[in-house]
């Protein structure tokens, strides 16, 4: 079964959103049915993973939409309990921009999304149009990753990119405050960024950064040179030593009756591997862990 709760009906949906060039286009036609919404009856989705907003792209895109109307329908779902009776799922830079020029409604597509499916779409959505800078994109993740429960790989899968590229962007939210928004306003690249994640002191490294406009090669270099954060990766090299193994190893084979094997990575991290012989000591041992 699929980690996520859309399954095949996100690409679905995904078409569906792409296949809409013109309102003007759909009115009755087809199994899209797109609604004209009061703006007054939607509201923002505090899930969104792109936080801010340019106030000149939206003076432009408010401009067009005067001119020409919204040519893309936004992506809504139904809510209860809130002061609006719409959240959107996609499209909040055309909403905003269509208050910005003084539309009373807006063209909406409205789905039965559940919030877990609502967040898969909007970080969908922002990463494949790379709106996002890369301090929203860290929350992003580590938001989804909180609040359904997904894996590194289950990230990986749903916004078709490497486990690596997504663990090198999570290194930024260790960055202090005053170092993110030097990112946010692009006083300071992501690889720069992500250079002085594990120093000891970023904010010191950042500020040099800038007053000697350094390249990420230099930058790089200096943080090799530099001291590092106790709590880095590269720092913690593993401390359970080769008898505290053995140890662990067999008190819990000694509990549960099975083969152990514990495999320490550098970081603290690590796995204990239980392993079973045939399917009537797979049952006990389940019956042990879950009593």
């Amino acid at each position: 079964m699929s980690k996520f709760g859309l399954g095949r009906g996100l690409a679905d949906l995904q078409q569906e959103m792409k296949n809409i060039p013109d309102i003007s286009a759909l009115t009755g036609v087809g199994r899209v049915v797109v609604k004209q919404i009061p703006l007054v009856q939607i509201g923002a989705n505090p899930d969104q993973p792109r936080k801010t907003f340019s106030d000149a792209e939206l003076a432009e895109l408010a401009a067009s939409i005067r001119e020409k109307g919204v040519l893309q329908p936004i992506l809504l779902r139904a809510v209860s309990g809130r002061p609006y009776m719409y959240e959107i799922v996609a499209g909040e830079r055309r909403y905003r921009a269509s208050k910005l020029a003084g539309l009373a409604e807006i063209p909406a597509l409205v789905k039965t999304l559940s919030p877990e499916n609502a967040m898969e779409i909007a970080l969908i959505e922002n990463v494949q149009r790379e709106n996002l800078n890369a301090i929203e994109e860290s929350d992003a993740y580590k938001n989804i990753m909180e609040k359904c429960g997904y894996e590194l790989a289950d990230v990986a899968r749903l916004i078709g990119k490497s486990e690596s590229y997504i663990r090198n962007i999570m290194r930024l939210d260790t960055l202090p405050t005053d170092v993110k928004e030097m990112v946010k306003r692009g006083d300071i690249s992501a690889s720069h960024a992500r250079a002085i994640a594990v120093a000891a002191d970023p904010s010191a490294l950042a500020k040099k950064i800038i007053s000697e406009n350094m390249s990420v090669s230099a930058t790089e270099k200096m943080v090799k040179n530099s001291g590092r954060r106790t709590t880095s990766r590269a720092y913690t090299t593993k401390t359970i030593d080769a008898d505290a193994v053995r140890d662990i190893e067999s008190r819990i084979s000694a509990k549960f009756g099975v083969n152990v094997k514990l495999h320490e990575k550098r970081g603290g991290a690590g796995q204990i591997v239980l392993s079973f012989a045939t399917r009537t000591q797979m049952q006990e041992l389940v019956d042990k862990l879950t009593r």
